[in-house]
């Protein structure tokens, strides 16, 4: 795709400058200049201007409806990486993952000015550096942000990024989130090696829990050792009245789901099933 000369400019002045490992403040060493430079150059292969655009899920509070925060989503309108997962296994082979998560920042914490907002991480931006930037918009957000880190994905530099995650925790408002906990290659110790601020469970344990007696006990265990260990715990994909109800019971702290909002923007309203369908305890 060609550009104007005002898109190379500003994906000019948006490419990261190099670090120098022996003055760099961070705890990791940051990738090389050749890195930065070709991921600047891949992900113009990927995506153009406008391409892009972030739409955002309430996470509610599971006593009262009330939005805690929002989780930011991206949405790319190439009909070939329409889907989020197609997109971010497109950039890993591109190799520019950790541009592409900067420029999905970039686009979504100007919409959310006053709001608190989960943003999605993959692991490649904490093994390569990417969010030590002192200048990445996480750092200028004038509300909390919860950094998601899944669950799901082995890290494959286990100790770098457990170095990464305590450097941007160390900063002001910057909170972690552990994703995806019951699908993949959950490893409840990694709740207890990470400290997250929340974690969020995945999609597989809340579906049929109001029908599974076993499921729920589990889900209600899960919810008390995170609770225990300091983490709050968000139910994802609450798609009925009944799921709501049982989750509600496991003492579950917030919710997130269809039930509630589908992904928009401007924000969209929330549908709240009311006290009336939450068991009294």
């Amino acid at each position: 795709m060609k550009s104007s000369k005002s898109e190379e400019l500003e994906f000019v002045l948006e490419t990261p400058k190099a670090y120098e490992a022996e003055d760099s403040p961070s705890a990791v060493t940051p990738i090389a200049d050749g890195r930065f430079r070709d991921s600047y150059y891949a992900v113009k292969t990927l995506v153009g201007p406008g391409d892009l655009s972030v739409v955002f899920q309430p996470i509610v509070n599971m006593s009262n409806g009330r939005p805690f925060a929002y989780e930011a989503l991206v949405r790319c309108r190439v009909p070939e990486l329409s889907a989020p997962t197609a997109l971010l296994e497109r950039a890993v082979v591109l190799g520019c993952v950790g541009r592409l998560g900067r420029m999905i920042r970039e686009i979504a914490m100007p919409l959310m000015s006053g709001q608190a907002l989960f943003v999605n991480v993959h692991p490649l931006e904490l093994q390569e550096g990417w969010l030590v930037r002192p200048d990445d918009p996480i750092y200028l957000h004038d509300h909390n942000v919860y950094v998601e880190v899944t669950e799901s994905v082995p890290l494959t530099h286990y100790e770098l990024c457990l170095n990464v995650l305590k450097e941007v925790r160390a900063r002001s408002g910057i909170h972690l989130v552990v994703d995806d906990l019951g699908a993949g290659y959950s490893n409840l110790k990694r709740i207890a090696d990470l400290e997250p601020h929340v974690v969020k469970l995945d999609r597989g344990l809340i579906m049929g829990v109001e029908r599974n007696r076993r499921q729920h006990q589990l889900v209600s265990s899960v919810v008390r050792l995170c609770t225990e260990l300091g983490a709050r715990v968000v139910a994802e994909g609450i798609e009925t009245t009944e799921e709501f109800k049982a989750i509600s019971d496991t003492g579950a702290h917030f919710g997130q789901g269809y039930l509630f909002a589908r992904p928009d923007y401007p924000l969209p309203k929330i549908n709240w099933p009311g006290p009336s369908a939450v068991s009294r305890r």
